[in-house]
């Protein structure tokens, strides 16, 4: 589609679909019309607006077929691993061996907000004891005692210690309803004192070699229950085969990034972004495809660079975004109230991260575990955060809390305050349900607020 790029309703989007299958233009085995997955109850698309590409298209029939991807894989006889609180390092070692999938339960705390809150895993978390006072990912609960939103996997494995204390929770009340769960531990990412050795971790961190030692053997663990499960042997050439693979979205993500956030116009909106940067944590369970659904996303974004085409223009206000939202309609909300993204941290900036090379496989996801985001200190976030705003060149920062989730009670004004005082931005923190029609007045006063003090500190 060569349109000027622009934000239309699933109504159009339908309608353009028609036209590009009467034309002959070719699909991917699982597109189709995105209104389809409203009659299978994925409501809140009504009130969403998309890119009108191609790219956009698939990217979206991709995320929105996983289930049966899932189950298309177990029927052909692979075996299904739930990693749990991962967030891109257990799919990396699955993946390496073409026999077993590797998914995201987690992704369920979204479901609320795309089934509208009709699916009715909130009210079973509530009969279970994990009530509104938890993060929405305990709608994950629901999603497995109704196995109604993806096959209950052949293997759960969870990461704890260092984690979200609401995940553990919930993940405890998962593993005492009869879903076995292979823990594994991540301890709190420090800095090396001055007698012990320190290592190097991908996004610039330092931890003592001795945390590193012990991430590799409790992924070893891992390595051998899923050596189990498949029958086969994750040697070192299989796992450095599956690190390349992994690096290679990484970088097409990376590029993806830099082109979006700080081209002008802006190359593609920000939800297409935010999901695009989802599927680093475990491929949308089909790595290949991951690849050729950001390349076409990619090849598209710079068509549009090249052209100068996209949304806003250089007086659009520059936004850095922290957390992911747990209502996609606010990514569309910011774009409507004059900003647009230039940057973000959706807590698993590790799984953007280059995997180490020059060391062995094992070691490196070690490393790479050990540089996830939310295992270390709020310092260690705003750090990186403040990195990535002068990189980007963003004018202000919104920090998405997570309504019930732990880990944002405080962090949000930690990551505030040094931003403030360091970056010397306008921060704004905002709480976003999974369902915002009832508060979106409000949030977008407040947004609009922060646009014009962006634009307003402009002209002093």
């Amino acid at each position: 589609m060569s349109e000027t790029p622009r934000q239309i309703a699933l109504r159009e989007w339908d309608d353009a679909y028609e036209r590009l299958r009467a034309a002959g233009v070719p699909q991917p085995a699982y597109g189709g019309p995105l209104g389809r997955h409203v009659a299978e109850g994925d409501t809140r698309l009504r009130k969403l607006r998309f890119d009108n590409s191609l790219a956009a298209l698939r990217l979206w029939d991709f995320l929105l077929t996983e289930e049966d991807r899932l189950q298309l894989a177990r029927d052909a006889g692979k075996k299904l691993v739930g990693t749990m609180k991962d967030l891109g390092t257990v799919p990396v070692m699955a993946s390496s061996l073409d026999n077993l999938v590797a998914f995201y339960p987690d992704g369920a705390w979204w479901i609320p907000c795309v089934m509208e809150v009709n699916s009715g895993l909130l009210q079973i978390a509530d009969s279970l004891g994990i009530d509104e006072s938890f993060c929405p990912v305990r709608a994950m609960l629901g999603a497995f005692v109704t196995g109604a939103h993806f096959p209950i996997p052949d293997l759960l494995t969870c990461s704890v210690g260092a984690t979200c204390d609401d995940f553990s929770a919930i993940a405890q009340r998962l593993n005492g309803l009869g879903y076995p769960i292979l823990w594994w531990e991540i301890p709190h990412r420090r800095v090396p004192e001055d007698n012990e050795g320190g290592v190097q971790l991908p996004g610039g961190f330092r931890a003592p070699a001795s945390l590193v030692r012990f991430v590799r053997s409790e992924l070893e663990r891992i390595r051998l229950a899923l050596e189990k499960l498949s029958g086969r042997v994750i040697d070192e050439g299989t796992l450095s085969r599956g690190i390349a693979k992994a690096n290679h979205i990484r970088r097409l993500l990376a590029e993806l990034r830099q082109a979006a956030f700080t081209a002008t116009p802006c190359p593609i909106p920000a939800l297409e972004m935010l999901i695009a940067e989802m599927l680093a944590i475990h491929f949308c369970s089909d790595q290949e495809e991951t690849i050729a659904v950001l390349q076409d996303l990619l090849d598209e974004v710079n068509r549009r660079v090249a052209a100068g085409t996209g949304y806003g223009t250089a007086d659009t206000a520059r936004m850095f975004w922290v957390d992911p939202v747990a209502d996609l309609q606010v990514m569309n909300l910011l774009e409507d109230c004059g900003g647009r993204i230039c940057g973000t941290e959706y807590l698993f900036a590790h799984a953007l991260d280059p995997i180490p090379t020059d060391v062995p496989p094992m070691e490196a996801l070690a490393r790479m575990a050990l540089a996830d985001p939310m295992v270390g200190s709020a310092t260690d976030r705003a750090a990186r955060i403040k990195a990535e705003i002068r990189r980007f060149g963003a004018e202000a920062v919104i920090v998405s809390r997570i309504p019930g989730a732990s880990h944002c009670a405080l962090e949000g004004e930690i990551i505030g305050e040094i931003v403030r005082a360091e970056c010397g931005l306008p921060v704004l923190e905002i709480e976003v349900p999974p369902l915002t029609d009832a508060v979106s007045p409000s949030l977008r006063t407040r947004l609009e607020a922060l646009v014009e003090t962006v634009v307003n500190r402009r002209s002093r």
